[in-house]
């Protein structure tokens, strides 16, 4: 199951119950509270209580002649929420910018945007989402109220996991424990931490944060955000291949996602048996699991579940022999994914454009700003000093700005030869020298700390037959293309090259050969699925993977580059679009183990 690049999930569970530090008792016999107090307790029934949220509202609607100018605004900040609540972004918008920009309150027009941050999240607005954020992220140090300070970490560290900054997310989830408001738990911030993890690769079932999160979340009776916890437990299972252990643990929590019910939960649920059972060799049963889970599916949604129980349905059918049907999911399945993709690419972009833009004011700020000191400076030159002075000045700032001028191109070129130096020319991964180099440097340092490393091989099937076919720009399209899918399993840590035409090499440092091998299948499975259009057709393509590990070849590189490309080899001499994993025998022997070849049929 390839859920390493993006999961989704939280954003909607978390904002459905988040941010609630307490529910106060509102007895039927107790006096009428004052306009303020019964603010407070509307706010604070927002998300645990939202009928009784609603039931207030009403209230306070009809309490309007006698409240203040801001008890007004913070009615309207409630309205909005309740707006945005139930999916009327339009007028949502409409209130919170009105809050942001006449209010004069800090604190509500700092919610205002946190939430209409979250909005445009919500809505793929997400130029927009960053650039609220950056502006949220700046004027951090200067929110002092907890409840305020703790809502705008979590969309901050949200919608930067959506963007793929998980060091920055994982910050900010780390802020949100130490400013937790009266009566609020570690839930919320150590859930956010495990996704992340799980986003940026770095979670496995050996890790004890993922079981303290889930502790913590059912102690702290929040049950979505803790089978959502349970949820990626099982996922694991399935990726470090125990989908018996899946399909058990999915089992015991499912009835309590039905009785707690959540879109993104159940919709996970079913994707996930779905898939376990097909491990299983379930056939019939994970059929039916992968049909509950487009019947669950909202119309017109993409998201990686979708995609999944397309792919169950697509192997189930084919191996069936209904060769129409398994088409029609198997299309389906690369619609899903390809929509899945364009949506991070979208994402990262938006967050790319949102620091650039920042960069730039940042600039035009200091621009400004320098041009005021000059402007001071000048007037009280004007009035100290004579014109010869001024003029020598004028030539000062002249001789200065070409120093700096000059300093600034002779850096941008040293960097842009340095850069082409070390990186291919068409992909912009690093070129077959410095990819060795660099492997060389690191398997070193594996070797000092007994660390394990896997080395890739990565060739395309068939390329001349595309080059010919297609033309030489199709073939740089198809590099490219599968260069963009290589790096999504990859972590930063990772190592990726271009070692010549169309053959790749990957590091993978920190690795056990079952963890090389099912990274090598993640990629494979991800080119096969994707194809490229060349006008009135699209092109379908795949490859072969060799992959050696220093468990079984030591860390010699020399070595390891020989067995990875001797598995190459066999790997295309069997019949291609497979990996094959050097066991570590003699190259001589006839025959590999069935466990190291995962192919697809």
């Amino acid at each position: 199951m390839s859920r390493w690049e993006h999961r989704f999930r939280p954003w909607p569970i978390f904002v459905a119950m988040a941010f609630c530090a307490f529910e106060p008792s509102l007895s039927e016999d107790a006096p009428a509270p004052s306009i303020a107090t019964l603010l407070v307790q509307t706010e604070s029934l927002r998300t645990s209580n939202h009928p009784r949220f609603q039931r207030l509202l009403e209230v306070l609607h009809q309490q309007i002649p006698g409240m203040s100018a801001h008890e007004r605004w913070q009615l309207r900040y409630l309205d909005a929420y309740q707006a945005s609540f139930q999916g009327d972004y339009a007028n949502a918008e409409i209130m919170l910018r009105d809050i942001m920009d006449h209010s004069a309150d800090s604190i509500l027009m700092t919610k205002a945007a946190a939430v209409l941050m979250n909005d445009m999240g919500s809505n793929k607005r997400y130029t927009e989402a960053f650039e609220l954020a950056n502006r949220l992220a700046a004027d951090l140090p200067k929110t002092q109220d907890k409840l305020t300070r703790f809502l705008v970490l979590f969309y901050l560290s949200q919608l930067l996991k959506l963007a793929g900054q998980y060091d920055l997310a994982a910050n900010y989830a780390h802020d949100m424990m130490q400013t937790l408001p009266a009566g609020e738990t570690p839930c919320k911030p150590q859930a956010m931490l495990v996704h992340v993890f799980y986003d940026s690769h770095r979670l496995t079932l050996s890790m004890p944060e993922l079981q303290h999160a889930i502790e913590i979340c059912q102690n702290a009776g929040e049950p979505v955000i803790a089978d959502s916890l349970w949820l990626i437990k099982a996922s694991l299972y399935l990726d470090e291949g125990q989908p018996d252990k899946a399909i058990a643990l999915l089992q015991r929590i499912a009835p309590g996602i039905h009785s707690n019910p959540n879109y993104y939960n159940t919709l996970d649920l079913r994707s996930e048996l779905a898939q376990g059972y097909w491990k299983l060799g379930k056939d019939d049963q994970a059929h039916a699991a992968a049909l509950d889970t487009l019947a669950a599916a909202s119309p017109n949604d993409v998201n990686e579940e979708l995609r999944d129980a397309y792919d169950v349905l697509y192997h189930v059918e084919k191996k069936q022999g209904n060769v129409a049907a398994a088409l029609g999911y198997y299309e389906h399945a690369v619609a899903q994914n390809i929509g899945h993709l364009n949506d991070v690419s979208a994402r990262t972009l938006a967050y790319d454009v949102a620091q650039q833009h920042m960069l730039a004011q940042k600039l035009e700020t200091e621009k400004l700003s320098k041009q005021n000191n000059i402007l001071r400076l000048q007037q009280t030159l004007a009035v100290k000093t004579i014109e010869t002075g001024r003029l020598y000045i004028v030539l000062l700032l002249v001789v200065l700005g070409s120093v700096i001028i000059w300093l600034f191109r002779t850096k941008r070129a040293q960097l842009h030869f340095q850069r082409q130096a070390r990186l291919d020319g068409l992909t912009g991964i690093l070129n077959h020298q410095h990819f060795i180099s660099e492997a060389q440097r690191h398997i070193r340092l594996m070797e000092r700390k007994l660390g394990p490393a896997c080395l890739i091989f990565i060739d395309l099937d068939y390329f001349k037959q595309i080059n010919d076919t297609h033309g030489h720009a199709i073939g740089d399209t198809v590099l490219k293309h599968t260069v963009a899918l290589c790096k999504q399993p990859l972590r930063a840590s990772d190592l990726f090259g271009r070692l010549g035409g169309e053959e790749f090499g990957i590091l993978l440092l920190d690795c056990t050969p079952g963890q090389g091998a099912a990274i090598a299948d993640r990629i494979r499975t991800t080119i096969e699925a994707t194809s490229i259009d060349a006008g009135e057709r699209a092109i379908t393509f795949s490859a072969s993977i060799g992959l050696a590990s220093t468990v079984t070849c030591g860390y010699d590189l020399q070595r390891l580059c020989r067995d990875a490309d001797t598995a190459l080899y066999r790997a295309k001499h069997i019949g291609r679009n497979c990996v094959i994993a050097h066991t570590g025998h003699d190259d001589r022997d006839s025959g590999l183990d069935a466990e190291n070849v995962k192919a697809m049929s």
